[in-house]
């Protein structure tokens, strides 16, 4: 299992994680089992947003089982809450904090590794939280000590957005496949599946979750992915928006190669499912090759826009083209260069000055990117 930098939390958590979705099959049955496989492949990292009083238990005894409880990372969510038998998100403060303490005692744990703040998709949503109390009932947790780190999730980049540079969360679950990032923020999260907005042939990342994506990498806010599979839609060629199929290698390949993405949340309603998942860390590069796939979609396009899926390799001047690529972006997203991002590009072994201008790279891209442009604007940018 591969492991990558929470942000800049410390944490470091298995690109593959594990989301709840399937943990409520075999009356509950399944929250062990894929614990125990979790834990048999080396997956450290798990969300709960379900308040469902019967799951938190089972997974509290799948945790507390050979006292097992330091071998994972918890990201559990606070606003949402068990009513009338019934999930229900909720801004009422005196029900977020019953919420929690019910949370901890079900899972039989003193603390959550990240607290989720759940499903904010408005912009006075996010002003809610933050004049209700609840932001700051949620530091008052970590000042305490049972939350590590504060998260929020979200479906609409300008949200997300908004709250990474408030510097209010340190951790982001978001929504990221190739299909929700074409399209535009709306504070209604079934927009993003709704098939009359992929009929006119959408061209290209929407900018705002580009800006997104890049302002949690340079802001060391961590992200870790849900709806990977569109629901279980992007595998199927009937179901996809884009009018064909990925494959599970596929889309875990292209959440993972976003900027600041630290961890897939594998929604898994079987054993079978979630070892779909984790076979990723054994595929072979042809096997998590999506750049092809997405070039080749009926309804959506990426035309122009750099997939960092190196197929433009290899370079005859050894530049890792991607990265500097990456790089770029990250840089023409601000108005000065940051540091981190001055001293990431720095170290690279083969900078965009030595590009030969030979076009090789271009030749090959399936997305048609003008790869020696974007080296000269790096070069300039970065002086070398």
């Amino acid at each position: 299992m591969n492991y990558r930098e929470l942000g800049s939390t410390g944490l470091k958590v298995s690109e593959i994680g594990l989301g709840c979705e399937g943990m409520k099959e075999e009356n509950y049955a399944m929250a062990e089992k894929l614990l125990d496989m979790a834990a048999d492949h080396d997956v450290n990292y798990f969300d709960l947003y379900s308040p469902d009083p019967d799951l938190r238990a089972a997974i509290g005894n799948a945790l507390s089982k050979n006292n097992r409880r330091e071998k994972f990372l918890v990201q559990s969510h606070l606003c949402s809450v068990w009513k009338n038998g019934e999930y229900m998100r909720t801004r009422n403060l005196n029900e977020v904090k019953s919420g929690f303490d019910e949370m901890l005692k079900l899972l039989k744990t003193d603390f959550i590794d990240v607290g989720m703040i759940h499903y904010c998709d408005a912009l006075s949503d996010w002003d809610l939280i933050l004049n209700n109390k609840i932001l700051d009932y949620v530091r008052e947790l970590k000042a305490q000590g049972k939350i590590r780190f504060i998260g929020l999730s979200s479906h609409n980049p300008q949200v997300a957005l908004k709250a990474v540079k408030s510097h209010a969360i340190e951790v982001l679950m978001f929504s990221v496949n190739p299909c929700y990032d074409l399209m535009p923020p709306d504070e209604d999260v079934e927009q993003l599946w709704n098939d009359e907005n992929y009929k006119n042939n959408l061209l290209n990342m929407n900018p705002e979750r580009q800006e997104l994506y890049e302002t949690c990498q340079r802001e060391g806010v961590g992200i870790t992915v849900m709806k990977c599979f569109g629901g279980g839609d992007l595998l199927n060629a009937e179901l996809s928006p884009a009018g064909a199929a990925l494959t599970v290698n596929q889309c875990i390949a292209y959440a993972l190669s976003r900027p600041g993405v630290a961890s897939v949340l594998a929604g898994s309603h079987s054993e079978k499912e979630f070892m779909a998942c984790v076979k990723y860390e054994t595929a072979s590069e042809s096997e998590r090759d999506y750049a092809l796939a997405l070039a080749s979609f009926p309804k959506i396009s990426w035309k122009g826009h750099c997939m960092y899926c190196n197929h433009c390799e290899p370079c005859p001047a050894h530049i890792d083209i991607a990265a500097t690529t990456k790089f770029l972006n990250l840089a023409e997203a601000q108005a000065n260069l940051p540091e981190t991002v001055r001293e990431h590009y720095k170290v690279l072994t083969h900078h965009a000055s030595e590009c030969l201008e030979c076009g090789a790279c271009e030749m090959r891209c399936p997305f048609d990117v003008a790869i020696r442009d974007n080296m000269r604007k790096a070069q300039e940018i970065f002086g070398y």
